[in-house]
């Protein structure tokens, strides 16, 4: 071989080996990475099966096992438009650059899946291929729905072939250049979707592993309490460590006890999964809300307890820019207390909010409205506040009902910042600066 072909050789190497480490440190771990213990293929699993649907279940048809694991899956939230049919698909995700709309997956043969074989199904759950060939945007969480198992995904399947079809055609997509180009979702999809199945860890119980298999492959919590790399894929070095997703702020789910959920106690993760709603940490509002409505809360108690005791696991990483939550009431007298200097945020707390919250932010219409210790007041950014005084808010739990109107046609994007910054005064641990033009932002970024 000539000198000139062992440079050239030696160069080529250099390059590919640049690249797989660049694809290596781009892609970062897998989900479930953390948990370092041997793994091995489902089959090989004398435990017990972490996946599938509860024991409760285990003699259910098809389509009633479909229907729970689509619910643990939350199939609903993104497919159905407020207001229209269920899975008729329709809902508009707001990005950077552009508008997304969710797909119809009832089995309508012309606007749905219903030419979809199991086949079909499975490479768009799991691999992001839809029947025609074309690729799906990662809006659809096909990075976590591969670890789904081949009978869970067509259990899905055929609990979505029994629902009435609905012809409705999903509008057009508004993305710019080059975000509009869907094949190049193939190159994205080669480096951040591991096409794999769960495997359960053997050093850890058979409550954590199916923990992690609905937390993971079907209730996806990471595509919004994670943070994304540049490349939109989850960045798992920050694990659960919270994101904003859709306009809404997803908090820190870690183990960390100050910024995160270490602090709070199994029942306390428990109820707000199942419930919408832990004293002490606040009531769940936005995608939250609707995860607990249409998902969480539809899951048997063991499967809710093996969901936290899989987040317990999760190591912590503190959020530098939350401060430790703040569990005192305000002051009872609205002439004391924090956001003093802003009169216009207590003008409009004063008119709309503290008939319901009260000046010390403890409730006395209903334990879901009260404010203390809740984590969207000590957020120094207030997106969740704002977002809550826009959209409202409606909850269900044993300790009442609370059904909060939302206020963003009654008062303008400076009067919604200025009672999100008192909020954050008055409540929280520091107050927020929004603007103006920070709420018509959040206005813009909220699925419609």
């Amino acid at each position: 071989m000539s000198a000139a072909a062992r440079i050239l050789l030696s160069v080529a190497a250099i390059v590919v080996a640049a690249l797989a480490i660049s694809v290596w440190v781009v892609r970062g771990p897998g989900p479930l990475a953390f948990a370092d213990g041997p793994k091995v293929a489902l089959a090989d699993y004398r435990a017990g099966n972490p996946a599938g649907v509860p024991a409760s279940l285990a003699k259910a048809s098809l389509v009633e096992r479909g229907e729970y694991l689509a619910r643990a899956a939350d199939c609903m939230a993104c497919h159905t438009k407020p207001g229209d049919k269920d899975f008729a698909g329709g809902l508009a995700f707001s990005l950077p650059f552009g508008t997304l709309y969710s797909t119809n997956i009832t089995p309508d043969k012309e606007t749905g899946i219903g030419n979809y074989s199991d086949q079909d199904f499975l490479n768009a759950i799991r691999r992001g291929i839809r029947r025609d060939g074309a690729r799906l945007y990662p809006a659809m969480p096909y990075t976590s729905y591969t670890y789904m198992t081949d009978d869970d995904a067509l259990a899905i399947k055929a609990y979505l072939f029994s629902l009435p079809p609905v012809r409705r055609p999903t509008p057009a997509n508004t993305l710019s250049f080059p975000f509009n180009q869907r094949w190049a979702m193939t190159f994205w999809s080669a480096v951040f979707n591991p096409d794999t199945r769960f495997e359960p860890d053997t050093s850890k119980s058979p409550e954590w592993n199916r923990g992690a298999y609905l937390a993971e492959a079907l209730a996806h919590c990471g595509e919004c309490h994670t943070p994304r790399n540049l490349a939109f894929a989850l960045d798992n070095r920050k694990k659960f460590s919270g994101a904003v997703t859709a306009g809404w702020r997803a908090f820190n789910i870690t183990s960390d006890r100050a910024t995160g959920v270490g602090g709070w106690s199994n029942g306390d993760l428990a109820n707000y999964l199942a419930v919408g709603h832990a004293s002490g940490h606040g009531t769940a509002s936005g995608p939250m809300g609707e995860a607990v409505d249409r998902s969480f809360s539809q899951l048997t108690e063991d499967d809710i307890k093996a969901v936290v005791a899989y987040l317990r696991t999760v190591p912590p990483i503190a959020s530098p820019d939350l401060p430790a939550i703040l569990a005192r009431p305000a002051p009872n007298s609205h002439r004391d207390g924090g956001g003093a200097d802003n009169a216009r945020g207590k003008m409009v707390f004063e008119g709309a909010c503290v008939s319901c919250h009260g000046w010390s932010g403890e409730s006395l219409v209903s334990p879901l409205a009260t404010l203390t210790g809740a984590q969207a007041v000590n957020d120094p950014t207030a997106i969740n506040v704002a977002q809550i005084v826009i959209s409202g808010t409606k909850r269900h739990a044993p300790e009442g009902a609370l059904s909060m109107p939302g206020f963003g046609n009654a008062y303008s994007d400076d009067e919604i910042a200025a009672v999100a910054n008192y909020v954050t005064a008055r409540f929280g641990a520091r107050g927020s600066s929004l603007t103006a033009k920070d709420v018509a932002e959040l206005r813009k970024q909220t699925a419609q």
